[in-house]
């Protein structure tokens, strides 16, 4: 498999956990409490690990014993965070925005559909470089 292939692989893998996340949050939106949650995109610095190249670490935030003392919670859905973008809350707690999910959504399926485009032409790419002609 090439690297491109391996990306969008790895992209169509990180789109369809964003859009089953934020369906959750759709989901929730009338639950008392709940906090809007997305996922981490996926690390440039291991697209470039995986291409032979130098290894660049982002610093990490390790949960202290004060931090989980005041709620925080550590390995519950690795990549799944608490949205960072939310600008509002509910008087019930609940930090969903079905307008700002409705728009993550539709950004997930352009994004999904332009990986899908990429790995459609690669696969074509090849397919004429092997001498085999698709109709």
């Amino acid at each position: 498999m090439t690297d491109l292939m391996a990306g969008a692989a790895r992209q169509m893998h990180f789109l369809s956990q964003r859009q089953r996340v934020v369906a959750q949050n759709i989901a929730n939106s009338e639950t008392p409490g709940f906090k809007a949650q997305d996922v981490t995109a996926p690390d440039f610095a291991d697209v470039l690990g995986s291409a032979g190249t130098t290894r660049i670490t982002a610093p990490r935030v390790a949960a202290t014993a004060g931090m989980v003392a005041l709620g925080a919670r550590t390995g519950v859905n690795p990549g799944v965070v608490t949205d960072p973008d939310t600008f509002e809350t509910k008087p019930d707690g609940n930090t969903v925005t079905l307008e700002d999910q409705l728009l993550k959504m539709g950004q997930i399926q352009a994004d999904f559909a332009a990986v899908t485009n990429i790995y459609r032409k690669q696969q074509a790419l090849l397919q004429t470089a092997l001498g085999k002609h698709g109709g």
